[in-house]
């Protein structure tokens, strides 16, 4: 995907007054030419680029560019792409099919008309004319071809109305151009009306695919039948169609995309501020529901933001920066940008990352945020100096996950937006090093092929479009001063295609009304303008060394990761300063964390109930910068809270002792699980006898096996991810599985249950169930395993009745025996037994948070600040749900004890309680249970 090109007229009077952008047109501009102010302000260590050394580089581009599309022009055209491997042309139904890939071909030369506006930029004009002509002669629009909606729009509907722009820009200079008659312009329109009758769905989000001839039309089109499409693929079509609009003064097409993205807001994820992947075009329910900055969602925030420079309505901003917080709150990692899930959005959907989420960085210059910008560009580079190109998609351990490279763009494009934000010649060299390596791995006598395994070396046949879009496009513009370029690139935005449009649409035709309707969604304030147009002061503080210092943590980062996972990233980091540490990432147990809360100035106090209080004092910190990462970290923490207690939340589970003496009438709150059997949809439960798993914490693999298989194991929470516990004892073949809380004391009398959380990977292997006792709970059992051996316990959603076996029993009993009689039995029954009200399930208690906040084994934190002005909300504390995490080589933090440890539910003594006694609290038991299943927990 693409960045923007630059400014219109009086764009750099606007710079650092958010407000000014808003007023009018005239100021409407994108930040690359507000920051591109700031070259001379910041200064790096690398060594300047000679002006000799970027000219032959710069050169070095045409070359390159004229090798790939001369020979698509005499091998291939008028083919749609080139074949460089068998040189020749890629004709759709002539070759064996690839796929969803073969969308973007529709027997239109989509090269050429892809190319358009590329050969301007590298001032080839009177190829230019040349392919203009072809273009109008040639082409047909009216192919019996089903094609992508999305494609079609960016690529060719794109492709044409760049090549219009620049040509209307040329034949106003006099020089070329003169016979053109808005030729490429009434094709355009042509186009758009073909596209049209995919929106003709209830929602206004159009069907992925059309027939070029046939639109719709059944039997005929072959399509239609789609109920999915992409969040991007919908929400990537308002520049191409605004612009379309403006050009012709024909408004269908831009309400028609309009409304795609009005949908597409209404949509998101309210809790969150997120969207999916996948949406039902007619329905609008989240088919996909995880989400990120790469493939299926990217081009979606890019053209929020760009529709705002284009078109100048504010509403598009304000839903770009509600995403773009939402983004940097949950998906951005840095320097990883994770996937995560909409409705859980601390939970990380994939451990991978895909190639496209390239284009980010350079959305972020556009944006002005540019620390996070360079971190991930620089994580980026590392991989590409690793495999020599970016792999299609790889972990967060750095290893290749798709070998693939098709030649994308996009880490181009955000290697020249930071150069042209920072003027920092590092970039440039990072643009050599593109240079060398297509000419080194991917060019072939035929072109550049594309690479089928970045590990290999090995070739793929294909030569898409976008890389004569936008690649030579973008590597010359990286190394092109101002004098050689016969145009202001700075009057044009770039499409997610590179097409260039002008600025000046933004005041022409406007026959769509700019109605604010976010608003209408979202409280939204000033503070989301912040960063739009930056002060170049704030952005590049006077440190020559800055942006250095943000890349040099970065350098060895993919040579030296640890395969453990992303949490533990920065422990693979360089010499250097550490990135901020983030609050999903807090470990109370980590010595490294303790030290930099306070550097950072924040005490950590372990309360006796066994929560953490985490308390700042700015002034106790190292520096004002360690002061506001410690502001940030508080004010995560508190967010972090926030969000969890507005995620769904499951109700207790029923541990209940069914063997003798009890025979059910001992019921032990539980606490559930997010993965592994729903109890909730198995009335009958899990039933089964109890045994101690070995190792007792199950954190590895179970060494009496003997023990466990067919029964309900059990085990000690701590040292490693609850997910992992019941796969080991799943794998011995338990039925079951109850994890004691370590905590001594703890008692869900007086602490909310918390629901455990999986661990981030997918947990659908799980199927048995598993229940977490809190320590006073799960020492009842453990207490009746030594006094009894054999314990038989029920794990289910609700208590069941008692035994009626027993019941019967009882029951006979009573009718021959005298109530003298009864009592004496009861009491032998009971002789080593007292049970006094016993209350296992209290309604009000709450439940705590569902999501793993972070690897840390904290169960709970009171965040205070003492910077007033800066936190309001000082005293708010916070519950944090446990989660154990793989990654901790020492026990948990050790808790304090609370001060009473003796249990007043359950005295294994000697003590004998009569039998009415027992009888009330069994009586309160069933109607607590009762009152439970009458409100449906």
């Amino acid at each position: 995907m693409s960045g923007a090109g630059g400014g219109g007229e009086g764009g750099g009077t606007g710079c650092g007054s958010p407000a000014s952008w808003r007023a009018g047109w005239s100021l409407v501009a994108t930040a690359a030419l507000c920051l591109v102010s700031s070259a001379s302000v910041l200064a790096t260590g690398a060594a300047p680029m000679s002006k000799e050394e970027k000219q032959r580089l710069g050169n070095q581009v045409l070359e390159m560019f004229d090798h790939a599309y001369g020979n698509y022009m005499e091998h291939a055209y008028p083919a749609d792409e080139l074949m460089p491997l068998t040189c020749r042309g890629r004709v759709r139904g002539q070759e064996p099919s690839r796929g969803d890939v073969d969308d973007a071909l529709g027997k239109f030369s989509l090269t050429l008309i892809d190319t358009l506006d590329t050969l301007v930029v590298l001032n080839k004009t009177k190829e230019f004319e040349e392919a203009v002509r072809k273009v109008v002669r040639d082409v047909n629009l009216d192919n019996d071809i089903v094609v992508s909606v999305f494609e079609t729009n960016i690529r060719v509907l794109g492709g044409l109305l760049g090549g219009h722009s620049v040509a209307i820009m040329l034949k106003e200079k006099g020089e070329h151009m003169q016979w053109y008659n808005d030729e490429l312009l009434q094709m355009a329109k042509q186009l758009g009306y073909k596209l049209l009758p995919a929106f003709n769905t209830t929602s206004g989000l159009p069907y992925p695919r059309i027939n070029l001839k046939f639109g719709m039309r059944k039997p005929e089109a072959r399509t239609g039948t789609e109920t999915d499409t992409c969040t991007a693929c919908a929400g990537t079509l308002i520049l191409e169609f605004a612009a379309l609009s403006r050009f012709t003064g024909t408004s269908i097409f831009e309400e028609s995309a309009r409304k795609a993205l009005d949908f597409l807001w209404e949509k998101r994820q309210r809790s969150s501020n997120l969207v999916g992947v996948t949406i039902n075009i007619h329905t609008g329910d989240w088919v996909r529901k995880d989400s990120g900055v790469g493939a299926g969602i990217d081009s979606y925030y890019e053209y929020l933001l760009k529709a705002y420079v284009l078109l100048g309505d504010d509403s598009f901003l304000e839903r770009f920066n509600t995403h773009y917080d939402a983004i940097m709150r949950y998906i951005s990692q840095p320097p990883l940008l994770l996937d995560v899930h909409i409705h859980k959005p601390m939970l990380n959907a994939r451990t991978w990352m895909d190639s496209l989420l390239a284009f980010f960085p350079g959305l972020q210059v556009l944006k002005g945020d540019i620390r996070p910008a360079i971190e991930t560009h620089e994580m980026l580079y590392q991989v590409i100096k690793k495999h020599n190109f970016l792999p299609e998609a790889f972990t967060t351990d750095f290893r290749v996950h798709w070998a693939q490279h098709p030649l994308r763009p996009e880490f181009a494009e955000s290697t020249y937006f930071l150069y042209k934000a920072t003027g920092d010649p590092y970039y440039l060299e990072v643009g050599k090093t593109l240079i060398e390596n297509l000419n080194k791995y991917a060019r072939v006598p035929c072109g550049f092929a594309a690479m089928k395994d970045v590990r290999t070396g090995s070739h793929e046949d294909r030569m898409d479009s976008f890389f004569l879009a936008e690649m030579f496009k973008y590597l010359y513009l990286l190394f092109a001063d101002k004098e050689d370029i016969i145009f202001d690139i700075e009057d044009y935005i770039f499409t997610t295609e590179a097409h260039l449009l002008p600025l000046w649409l933004s005041t022409t035709n406007q026959t769509v009304s700019k109605k604010n309707t976010t608003t209408e969604y979202t409280e939204l304030d000033d503070s989301n303008f912040d960063w739009t147009c930056p002060n170049t002061q704030i952005l590049f503080p006077n440190d020559p060394m800055y942006a250095q210092s943000i890349r040099e943590p970065l350098k060895n980062v993919v040579d030296k990761s640890c395969p453990r996972g992303v949490v533990r990233v920065e422990e693979s980091f360089g010499s250097g300063p550490k990135p901020p540490l983030r609050a999903r990432d807090f470990m109370a147990s980590n010595p490294e964390h303790l030290e930099i809360l306070k550097k950072m100035g924040v005490s950590l106090i372990h309360l006796k109930d066994g929560r953490v209080q985490l308390v700042q004092h700015a002034i106790q910190a190292a520096s004002s910068l360690d002061a506001e990462d410690g502001l940030r970290f508080m004010q995560e923490m508190i967010e972090l809270s926030s969000q969890q207690q507005k995620e769904q939340q499951l109700p207790p589970r029923a541990v209940q002792i069914v063997s003798h003496p009890f025979f059910g009438r001992v019921v032990l709150t539980a606490g559930p699980a997010q993965f592994g059997m729903d109890l909730s949809k198995h009335k009958s439960g899990t039933r089964g006898f109890v045994a101690s798993s070995k190792p007792y914490n199950g954190c590895s693999e179970i060494t009496n096996p003997e023990v466990v298989m067919g029964k309900i194991a059990l085990m000690q929470r701590g040292q490693c991810m609850f997910a992992e516990k019941a796969r080991n004892i799943q794998k011995a073949g338990a039925i079951g599985g109850i994890v004691i809380d370590d905590n001594e004391g703890s008692s869900s009398d007086t602490a909310p249950l918390f629901q455990m959380a999986g661990d981030g990977k997918n947990t659908d292997d799980i199927t048995i169930p598993m229940l977490f006792l809190f320590n006073k709970e799960g020492n009842i059992i453990l207490d009746a395993i030594k006094e009894y051996e054999e314990v038989e316990v029920l794990l289910s959603d609700k208590a069941k009745d008692r035994d009626l076996e027993v019941d019967n029993m009882e029951q006979k009993s009573s009718e021959n025996d005298s109530e003298n009689q009864k009592s004496e039995k009861t009491t032998a029954d009971s002789q080593d037994l007292s049970v006094v009200n016993q209350e296992s399930v209290e309604e009000s208690s709450p439940i705590s948070q569902p999501e793993s906040v972070s690897p840390a084994d904290v169960d709970s934190a009171s965040i205070l600040s003492s910077k007033e002005d800066s936190c309001p909300t000082e005293n708010h504390e916070t519950t944090i749900h446990d989660s154990e995490c793989t990654e901790l080589d020492n026990q948990p933090q050790e808790q304090s004890k609370t001060e009473e440890e003796s249990s007043p539910n359950v005295s294994w003594d000697n003590k004998v309680q009569p039998m009415e006694s027992i009888l009330a609290d069994w009586n309160e038991d069933i109607e607590a249970f009762e009152m439970m299943e009458k409100d449906e927990l």
